[in-house]
């Protein structure tokens, strides 16, 4: 045991206690992975991460993420926090214009270019969603099948379920206590809202491997989603999606289209630490 620098992160919000808590401890080696998953437990977040020298020569560092149950391949909010963090505690990139995150799927760059800082969505497997599931899926959450607009499987590290709906406001009418993890892990719904709104979308992850009735904003899902839509050819603008709506927070997922790379969507929002100290592990 001994004392490692820790840092606490509020990730897809402008303002603190608004977004979705990250617990990211910095100087991780000799941990052991019992030792990680019992922190994260006790953290009680629906993330924890956990950062190490990289090992491979491209990338600036490496992390590992657990949930209070699990090691997660890649997530969203994890990746922006612990940028925020790495950065906060002195963290230098190799290139000022971005940051290079090595993780269990890979290398994944984040774009400092922007007004915020935005990851590279990671290759996503789009599929059609077995009509059984989404039969169930409909009875479960009380969801009138018709107002299910398109539905889709997908994979980005983590498997997703997604139901869009007609609007935003079917999606903020659901029941978050209908469905629980992990009946249906990755289960997440959409909905436009009306044109001229501040936000485009609202985006809920209703059955989160944390335990929570729901993800506060979830970042590989939106980032999911946001693939789904450019491999259908539905994206073709910048999207502002919010989310944690229902559970009191003001989460903004910001996904940009990269001008410089025509088959890249980045996924991008604030991060903000709120807690910077030591932790004895």
């Amino acid at each position: 045991m001994r004392e490692r620098r820790f840092i606490q992160t509020d990730v897809f919000a402008s303002e603190p206690t608004a977004g979705n808590g990250l617990a990211v401890v910095l100087d991780a080696e000799g941990l052991s992975d019992t030792q990680m998953q019992a922190f994260a437990a006790w953290t009680n977040l629906a993330e924890t991460t956990f950062v190490f020298p990289p090992s491979v020569a491209d990338a600036d560092y490496r992390v590992r993420i657990f949930t209070p149950g699990r090691e997660m391949p890649f997530a969203g909010h994890p990746t922006l926090g612990t940028c925020a963090a790495w950065l906060h505690a002195g963290g230098v990139p190799r290139n000022a214009k971005r940051v290079i995150q090595e993780c269990a799927i890979g290398l994944v760059e984040i774009d400092m270019t922007g007004d915020v800082p935005a990851f590279v969505a990671p290759a996503t497997e789009v599929a059609p969603l077995d009509e059984g599931i989404e039969v169930d899926l409909c009875k479960a959450l009380r969801i009138d099948p018709a107002r299910v607009v398109r539905s889709a499987a997908l994979d980005n590290g983590p498997q997703w379920k997604v139901l869009e709906l007609i609007d935003a406001y079917d999606v903020l009418g659901i029941d978050a206590d209908l469905v629980r993890w992990p009946t249906y892990s990755g289960l997440g719904v959409i909905g436009r809202y009306p044109a001229g709104s501040r936000c485009d979308y609202e985006v809920r992850n209703l059955t989160p491997s944390s335990g929570m009735s729901e993800d506060p904003i979830t970042g590989s899902l939106n980032a999911a989603i946001a693939q789904w839509m450019w491999s259908d050819g539905r994206l073709n603008r910048d999207l502002v999606i919010a989310q944690g709506t229902c559970i009191g927070r003001k989460g903004r997922v910001f996904v940009r289209l990269d001008t410089t790379h025509a088959e890249r969507v980045l996924i991008g929002g604030h991060s903000m630490v709120v807690i910077d100290g030591t932790v004895r592990i």
